[in-house]
């Protein structure tokens, strides 16, 4: 669904989406419903009275259907979502300086210097970089911002209800999850209230759907059931253990460079010895610490960085089937853990504005008369629906939503 629907798209907390974006994206969410689906149709009670049969045989208690379905009444807000989502067409380097913002890189020395047994204990049992994790954690939830929850998270119950019923391309999908979903209060691993989230049911720290919390879900923090909510242990410790079993995440390796590569082939993977044999080699001048580990070539915009990138940078990608998502959470994991900017910048791009820099904007839109939804310098949907109506306002060409440098120039000079 990236670059499509996340917190970040929602809120100006700027936060995720899920472990299982590819199943939303072959959901076919974002394609227009008929203009009769936001309505509640006559229908669902009976919907949900025969459901309760194939609920039943896929093993949920008769108790828990109850419990949960009994008198629910669908979200039908969630078709709204699903054709409302907002377009900014970013540029790469927009998409990842958004995600790798300042704000992020200093909560996440700080969410660090927190949790650094757990990060050391994950390290250890699953030997997944401690930046890829705080980097997703930061992304997906804010590094579990409970006002992220609290604000923008609803019952996933009703919202998984009205999909199971009423979602005509992907039905099958949402009828599956929303069985997931009781499965887990069967377990008592959730109570319908705990259960909060997206609209499409993603849940938690690093915004797990009901079958990622059911299947790869681990009690990593030993107290008798898996949560992606409250301590982040279960979390995280499951978000690398979903790397290493469905992403194939390689322990001990980086997940790649970025490299000079002067005339450099982009066709084909080779171990890091054979492409400094070919002349690529680090934009920092270091050597590669794994001569023998293989990586592909990637150039994501000619003139910009070129990126040797290893099989961990697909592990991440198989969180959210997205290069650009990828990119973002490892270079935000490297800004957090010391490393410098990009060396080489892309083509006509803005250095990331600081903490004070992004307040200064949505503070001076916020006196324009443009709601930002908060100056607290993390930058979400209302922070850049208010700087695209500031571009289209003034006139700016390329009225994409983002503030950088160019705009806060602006509005000091209109200032």
């Amino acid at each position: 669904m990236t670059g499509a629907v996340t917190l970040s798209d929602m809120t100006a907390s700027d936060s995720g989406l899920s472990l299982t974006r590819r199943a939303l994206l072959q959901a076919g969410a974002l394609l227009a419903l008929p203009a009769g689906a936001v309505a509640a149709p006559a229908g669902f009670d009976q919907w949900r009275d025969g459901f309760r049969a194939r609920a039943l045989a896929k093993g949920v208690s008769d108790t828990t259907y109850t419990r949960v379905m009994g008198r629910i009444e669908p979200d039908m807000s969630v078709f709204r979502q699903m054709q409302k989502q907002p377009e900014f067409n970013e540029q790469i380097w927009q998409y990842v300086n958004r995600r790798a913002s300042d704000w992020r890189i200093i909560a996440g020395k700080e969410a660090l210097r927190k949790n650094e047994a757990l990060f050391s204990r994950i390290e250890q049992d699953f030997g997944v970089e401690r930046g890829t994790l705080l980097a997703l954690w930061g992304v997906e939830s804010a590094y579990g911002d409970p006002l992220v929850q609290q604000n923008h998270m609803r019952p996933v119950f009703p919202s998984l209800a009205a999909l199971a019923w009423n979602e005509p391309r992907r039905r099958s999908y949402w009828e599956t999850e929303l069985i997931n979903a009781l499965k887990i209060v069967d377990k008592g691993w959730g109570t319908p209230d705990e259960m909060r989230g997206s609209w499409a049911g993603a849940m938690g720290h690093t915004q797990w759907m009901p079958e990622v919390w059911l299947n790869v879900g681990m009690d990593y923090d030993r107290d008798g059931r898996v949560s992606p909510f409250g301590k982040p242990d279960d979390a995280l410790g499951s978000s690398a253990r979903f790397l290493v079993n469905r992403g194939k995440y390689h322990r001990g390796e980086h997940w790649g460079y970025e490299v000079r590569a002067p005339g450099a082939s982009t066709s084909s993977s080779r171990t890091y010895a054979a492409w400094a044999s070919a002349g690529v080699v680090r934009a920092d001048g270091k050597a590669f610490p794994q001569p023998n580990a293989s990586a592909q070539m990637w150039v994501p915009v000619a003139g910009g960085p070129a990126f040797l990138l290893g099989p961990n940078f697909y592990a991440v990608r198989s969180y959210n089937p997205s290069m650009n998502y990828a990119l973002a959470i490892c270079h935000l994991g490297d800004r957090i853990l010391g490393a410098p900017p990009f060396i080489q910048p892309f083509p006509g791009s803005e250095r990331i504005l600081t903490l004070a820099e992004v307040q200064e904007v949505q503070t001076r839109l916020t006196k324009a008369g443009f709601d930002t939804g908060g100056t607290d310098g993390r930058v979400g949907n209302d922070t850049m629906k208010a700087v695209k109506d500031y571009q289209t306002k003034m006139g700016l060409l390329r009225a994409d939503g983002y503030g950088g440098l160019k705009v806060l120039a602006r509005l000091r000079q209109g200032s």
